[in-house]
């Protein structure tokens, strides 16, 4: 069997490595493929990566478009690779090729996945020090920038009175579930 495993790591994931794009990439390298997406995984918990991992057997292959998308760290991704070549599972990056199991094999995964690391390590480097330059601006704010929802207190009151079900309300602001819940509690419900 064939299983490709897609996954964005934001909401707001760049074009190229949308869910989408990726399961096309993988569907048209191997239209039979199983494909396993990832709800958003911007944390370290994978569920279903994990699912896939203990699933596949000997003669199955792992698909992914980017080495990135497969494992966070070096360390991760040869734990990984380790694992699923005792299973006699294949590993397919598309943008790499098969991972074989040789010397010369083991040892180009172990430099790609530590310039991986290594790509990684950099950007949050950058993006640290861009975020310790904007907190010494004036007017900076941490966090989130506030989204007001101008018809909240009137649905909240609608909800209040049993006229609408939370979840309706919801819907019609087009707001998530936490977002109800958050919005309700600065408002002290």
């Amino acid at each position: 069997m064939i299983y490709g495993y897609v996954r964005i790591s934001t909401t707001k994931q760049e074009q190229g490595n949308s869910k989408e794009d990726q399961s096309n990439a993988i569907k048209e390298r191997y239209p039979s493929a199983s494909v396993i997406e990832e709800t958003y995984s911007g944390a370290k918990e994978r569920p279903k990566f994990l699912k896939l991992l203990e699933s596949c057997s000997a003669g199955d292959t792992v698909v992914v478009t980017k080495l990135d998308r497969f494992c966070r760290s070096t360390k991760e991704g040869l734990e990984y690779i380790d694992y699923l070549k005792s299973k006699g599972v294949k590993i397919h990056i598309l943008n790499m090729g098969l991972i074989e199991d040789t010397p010369i094999g083991n040892l180009m995964v172990t430099m790609l996945l530590a310039f991986a690391e290594f790509e990684r390590a950099i950007i949050k480097e950058r993006t640290d020090a861009g975020k310790a330059i904007a907190k010494q601006k004036p007017g900076y704010k941490d966090g989130r920038r506030k989204i007001e929802v101008p018809l909240f207190a009137e649905y909240l009151g609608k909800v209040q009175n049993g006229e609408l079900m939370a979840v309706e309300a919801m819907q019609a602001l087009n707001i998530s579930k936490s977002k109800w819940y958050r919005l309700c509690s600065e408002v002290n419900i």
